[in-house]
């Protein structure tokens, strides 16, 4: 594809490439210097090509071969200490055997950045897409990302690494497996020496290093092991501030603004669809067509799950009727992640009014297809044109 230019006039590259080689591409562009990663369908043309730019030479860093996902995160956590840049990639059942480690990561303020390939956990066995294995690890400390492009995922790469490294907190970017993680989509790929000015090598203040020998993370008493979880909920929770300041940071230098929460139509919407990662995409033809028959509908699409955006929701939602909340996962027992995160953000909105009504609704686990009508009858079943009364959990597309 033909040569462009950004807006310092320099030279940025059109490329055809998967969601995997976004990911792939933009680790390259962060010159990461050591990747720890195990297979698993549908990461593994992640870890292939990060290889194959070592093997080549166009990536000066150390790939690791590991025997498992919980070696591959206990690798990156371990060359982190020491002060340089980090990444692994996983998916589902990896990320789960990663679970132990990634509290381990957090907790000693690592900016480790990690793609997951959102794909359902078993059992039954699935290699398709839902977000169950991401919003299972949303209390690990990790700050998380969805995408809905190949060009978002290659920014959100880019973007974490920034943000990780100003914040001391590791960061998850997900795509959704086979629909972003194996679809080509033309991407800007901007010069290496963009990315350097934007992302300059990590410096941090204190590694280990056998020259100054300190003690990390050694066995912590009661007298002080609560003070040490306070400051990394605190970090975690300014971490949402900082975001907004890497993106204003990316935007001033490529030219493209990820919003944490992005609204579509929902100025005087009375009802109101939250959706996070491709599903929003068709969610987002549903609006614009619904608008064409005069219908108030609008779309509020999640980019960043945490620290989870409660502002931007009240804001964005607090005006509407109905707000129909669109999971790809399920937390038997209770709401769905997303819709409980919803209800959270909107309780005590206004204590002289209702707020708004949300109904959670679970589509999409294990690769089934999410189509528009489905995201229809979200929307007539919220505003009660269609029975029956929503439940705690409405199910869509279910085959009986």
């Amino acid at each position: 594809m033909p040569a462009l230019h950004n807006h310092h006039g320099e030279k940025t590259l059109k490329e055809l490439i998967t969601g995997n080689e976004a990911v792939s591409t933009a680790v390259r562009l962060a010159r990461v210097q050591v990747i720890a990663a195990y297979p698993i369908t549908p990461q593994t043309s992640v870890a292939e090509k990060l290889s194959l730019y070592c093997a080549e030479g166009m990536l000066d860093a150390d790939f690791i071969k590991v025997e498992s996902e919980h070696s591959a995160m206990a690798c990156v956590i371990g060359a982190a200490s020491t002060g340089v840049r980090t990444f692994t990639a996983t998916s589902s059942q990896g990320l789960a055997l990663m679970h132990e480690m990634l509290h381990w990561a957090s907790g000693a303020r690592l900016p480790i950045v990690m793609a997951n390939v959102n794909r359902a956990l078993g059992a039954p066995w699935s290699i398709w897409c839902d977000h169950s294995d991401s919003m299972a690890q949303r209390d690990t400390g990790w700050l998380q990302f969805f995408c809905e492009s190949c060009q978002e995922v290659l920014d959100t790469v880019l973007m974490s690494f920034r943000l990780a490294e100003k914040v001391a907190t590791p960061v998850m970017v997900l795509l959704d497996g086979f629909i972003l993680s194996h679809t080509a989509e033309p991407v800007d790929v901007p010069e290496p020496e963009a990315v350097d000015r934007f992302l300059p090598p990590w410096d941090p203040p204190l590694v280990v290093d056998p020259s100054q020998p300190h003690t990390f993370n050694a066995v912590t008493s009661p007298e002080y092991f609560m003070e040490f979880k306070q400051q990394q909920a605190e970090g975690a929770s300014a971490a949402e501030a900082v975001a907004r300041e890497v993106s204003a940071e990316f935007a001033r230098e490529f030219g493209r603004n990820w919003p944490l929460t992005e609204a579509f139509m929902v100025e005087d919407a009375e009802t109101v669809l939250v959706a996070a990662g491709t599903s929003a995409g068709t969610c987002r033809h549903v609006v614009r067509r619904l608008r064409e028959q005069g219908r108030k509908v609008g779309l509020v699409r999640m980019r960043m799950f945490r620290p989870f955006p409660y502002a931007d929701l009240r804001a964005m939602l607090g005006g509407a009727k109905n707000v129909a909340v669109l999971d790809q996962s399920v937390s038997p027992g209770t709401d769905s992640p997303l819709c409980q995160e919803v209800k959270s953000a909107l309780y005590g909105l206004d204590s002289g009014k209702a707020g708004p009504r949300v109904f959670g609704f679970v589509a999409g686990l294990g690769g089934r297809d999410i189509v528009p009508e489905n995201i229809e009858r979200m929307l007539d079943v919220a505003e009660g044109e269609h029975p029956p009364v929503p439940g705690r959990l409405n199910w869509l597309g279910l085959n009986h």
